[in-house]
């Protein structure tokens, strides 16, 4: 092999092995150009255009390095608020990311997981070669989580912390979380087979076990293999966590306890057929005003539907005293 030819072979391997330095985006597509010029530089096959090939390639790759090194100057420390549960067990689940590629994060409702998270990855470094993306259920959720974040960061929103859902989405190039549906996500991947675009996926509330929720667990175990720089995280509530660590080879699943307010149960046998809109209105709007006799405080109503939610908040709204607010939430708002 002539000289040239090897000190240009020598660059192209040079080149390949600072590919980790760049946006993951790109990674794929310098990857496959590289590792083909190598292949043909090995064979001897040194041409006229060979060492334009080789700038066009090492511009790119050091333009993608500077990128990501841009992304994470701009990305602020994150400030923690150490009164959340979750915070309590920080450095456990910073190192079980770093030295994992799926973590299971088991936690009560209430304890914080949700809006830490994002700022746990932001801490190690993550968001900055490319998108943190945070599923959300429900499209109400994506965006009062992304706006949650966003104020805990003072930033403002669809800057650093963005989000997209159907037919409505906030983000830019700076964006280093985009909080989203598990829908959205799943959309994205017949146009992004990799998600290259996503260096770390948190699938939120994987407990609800929805069908694009599945479906989604499932692709992101097939991926895993091709793409072991993805850090994927599960969070779920205290619901059988131990099947989604077996569905991602047993990986590790770290428990958060607590709540950030303690919740009281009480138990109050209906007598009426739940199964009847009339009677399940009745029941509950019964149960609330007992409660609200109680004293100064808010009540949060669950409902199976649309429907009974809307029942309940008109009679609820019947000879209410002064003072009180109703205040219908559903996903259709």
């Amino acid at each position: 092999m002539a000289s040239n030819t090897r000190d240009i072979l020598n660059d192209v391997r040079g080149l390949l092995g600072r590919l980790d330095e760049a946006m993951v985006a790109d990674r794929r597509r310098l990857r496959r150009e590289l590792r083909a010029l190598r292949d043909q530089l090995a064979r001897g096959q040194n041409g006229q255009e060979t060492p334009g090939l080789v700038a066009a390639l090492r511009n790119r790759l050091e333009t993608s390095i500077d990128r990501r090194a841009e992304r994470a100057r701009a990305i602020p420390t994150p400030d923690f608020d150490l009164d959340l549960p979750v915070l309590e067990a920080r450095p456990q689940i910073e190192e079980a990311i770093r030295d994992n590629q799926v973590v299971v994060i088991c936690g009560e409702t209430g304890s914080g997981k949700t809006t830490q998270l994002p700022k746990i990855c932001l801490n190690l470094g993550r968001g900055a070669a490319g998108l943190i993306g945070h599923t959300q259920p429900r499209r109400i959720a994506a965006r009062s989580v992304s706006a949650r974040i966003a104020e805990e960061m003072g930033v403002e929103l669809g800057s650093l912390i963005g989000y997209q859902v159907r037919f409505d989405e906030r983000h830019s190039e700076d964006t280093a979380v985009k909080v989203m549906t598990d829908g959205v996500l799943l959309a994205e991947t017949q146009r992004d087979r990799w998600l290259d675009k996503y260096d770390t996926i948190i699938v939120d509330e994987a407990h609800e076990r929805s069908l694009n929720i599945d479906f989604l667990l499932g692709y992101l175990k097939r991926l895993m293999p091709k793409r072991p720089d993805l850090r994927i995280i599960v969070t779920s509530a205290t619901i059988d966590p131990e099947r989604f660590s077996r569905h991602f080879d047993d990986a590790p699943i770290l428990e958060v306890s607590g709540r950030t307010y303690p919740v009281e149960l009480r138990y109050e046998p209906p007598g009426v057929d739940l199964t009847d809109t009339r009677e399940l209105v009745k029941a509950t709007t019964d149960a609330v005003n007992n409660v609200c006799r109680e004293g100064q405080g808010d009540v949060l109503v669950f409902l199976p539907g649309e429907r009974e939610i809307r029942e309940v908040a008109k009679s609820l709204e019947k000879g209410k005293e002064v003072g009180r607010s109703v205040l219908p939430l559903y996903s259709r708002l």
